[in-house]
């Protein structure tokens, strides 16, 4: 496996982890409702652009095939976090057929790494509670809890509780 830069080309695969992803491993922690209006902003969102646009938009490449992927902004999002962070981890998904794999600490360290190129001094997320323990083991401290609309740009009206995370590098 190889961690590298992604492209627009990736964006159709990236799309698939990202849904595959949250239908399988969402039912963990929300309801089938919830997962169903978080999964159905996959279907309109524009990932090239994401790829494009985001500081650091990264995949995780086997064998030729996109089994996970992970973006930083080295500028927080509009989200009012309630600590202080100089930049934010957008996500980091893998498939479901690799979880456990080590796939999602490679690209959350390769991560981390650019963020320190960048002179980042703390990261902050929101996560959702299926991903809480996985940043814990990457050193983050949950901050508040929030609710959060799933796909808003939906407007789905369906919400869920996602927990705020921050950690200094």
């Amino acid at each position: 496996m190889r961690i590298r830069d992604a492209t627009p080309a990736d964006a159709e695969a990236v799309r698939r982890v990202h849904a595959d992803s949250i239908q399988s491993l969402g039912p963990e922690a929300y309801s089938q409702e919830q997962v169903e209006a978080w999964a159905l902003g996959c279907e309109s969102a524009d990932y090239a652009a994401a790829i494009r646009e985001t500081d650091a938009f990264l995949v995780a490449d086997r064998d030729g095939e996109v089994v996970g992927f992970g973006s930083l902004n080295l500028e927080p999002s509009g989200e009012d976090y309630e600590s202080s962070v100089d930049a934010e981890i957008t996500g980091v998904y893998v498939h479901p057929s690799v979880v456990r794999e080590g796939v999602g600490t490679a690209l959350y360290g390769e991560l981390e790494d650019r963020a320190r190129v960048a002179d980042v001094d703390s990261l902050g997320l929101l996560a959702s509670r299926n991903a809480v323990s996985f940043y814990e083991a990457m050193g983050y401290a949950r901050v508040a809890e929030r609710e959060h609309e799933f796909s808003s740009r939906e407007s789905t009206g369906v919400t869920g509780t996602v927990v705020e995370m921050a950690t200094d590098l």
